[in-house]
C-alpha cells in the first residue's frame, strides 16, 4: 500500500502533474496520459474492467480545472473536457508512476 505522496503540483507550463513520493523520487504525470487512465465507472467497465475510454477523444490540451483530496487516500481531479468523476488512490497513483519511469 502506497503512502501518501509528500507533494503533488501542476506544472501548467510542462502539462503535467508532477508527484513527490520521496526526495529522491519525484514523478511527472503528463495531463494527457493521466486523463487518459481516469478509473471511473464511466472510464473503465465496473464489471470487466475493460477501458471504454478512448484515448483519441481526449483532446491533446487537456488539463486541470480544479484538484482536490478525497479524504486522506486519493486525488480528485476536474478536467478540462468536464470530466471529474475519478478519484486516483495513491496505489493507483504510485502505480502509475511506475509506469512513467520505465
Amino acid at each position: 500500500m502506497a503512502d501518501a505522496p509528500q507533494n503533488i503540483r501542476v506544472l501548467s507550463q510542462e502539462h503535467c502533474v508532477e508527484i513527490t513520493w520521496a526526495p529522491d523520487r519525484i514523478v511527472k504525470l503528463p495531463f494527457h496520459f493521466l486523463r487518459c487512465q481516469c478509473p471511473c465507472a464511466a472510464c473503465v467497465d465496473e464489471n470487466t474492467g475493460v477501458r471504454l475510454l478512448k484515448p483519441a477523444t481526449i483532446p491533446e490540451d487537456i488539463a486541470p480545472t480544479g484538484m482536490g483530496f478525497s479524504g486522506n487516500y486519493a486525488l480528485k481531479i476536474g478536467w478540462s473536457d468536464g470530466h471529474h468523476t475519478g478519484l486516483f488512490t495513491w496505489d493507483y497513483l504510485d502505480e502509475l508512476s511506475n509506469q512513467q519511469e520505465t
